[in-house]
């Protein structure tokens, strides 16, 4: 069985290696059903193929704030459409890394758009029966999560 952690995580650090430039560490997975987390801004993939559920982004407004200014090269004072676009982008990109990791497992899985919401606290929910796990990570402008909810087939 691949390591998807490992492809979300890999997938995380390259891009902001090559698009925001700031530093980056990963902490340690937490897995389990626990579906409210602490963010202000959420961007959601949908995956289809043989790896299906939800990839999704959650930052705290100040993560939000820092990650998009560095990686538009500006300073943001307020969640605007840039910083929803921004945080939309970085769930692509990270869908992206993961998508490309499981075709090299011969693994399909295709995405859908993001979709950004804002919010005080987001619930999330996935299939029944699938495995659920969110990766923090750590930056000097925020700390935010990767969570995967999905079934593979």
């Amino acid at each position: 069985m691949p390591s998807i952690e490992r492809y979300i995580i890999d997938a995380v650090l390259e891009v902001f290696a090559t698009m925001i430039f700031i530093d980056i560490k990963s902490g340690d997975s937490m897995t389990g059903q626990d579906d409210s987390i602490d963010s202000n801004l959420t961007s959601m993939i949908g995956l289809a193929g043989d790896l299906q559920g939800v990839l999704a982004v959650h930052c705290p407004e100040s993560a939000a704030l820092g990650i998009s200014g560095a990686m538009l090269g500006m300073t943001i004072d307020a969640i605007n459409d840039d910083v929803l676009d921004a945080i939309g982008e970085i769930a692509n990109m990270v869908a992206g890394g993961l998508k490309t990791s499981l075709d090299g497992d011969n693994i399909t899985t295709e995405l859908a758009i993001p979709t950004t919401v804002l919010g005080k606290a987001v619930r999330t929910s996935g299939q029944a029966g699938g495995a659920r796990f969110l990766i923090p990570f750590a930056t000097p402008v925020g700390d935010f999560g990767v969570e995967l909810k999905y079934v593979l087939h």
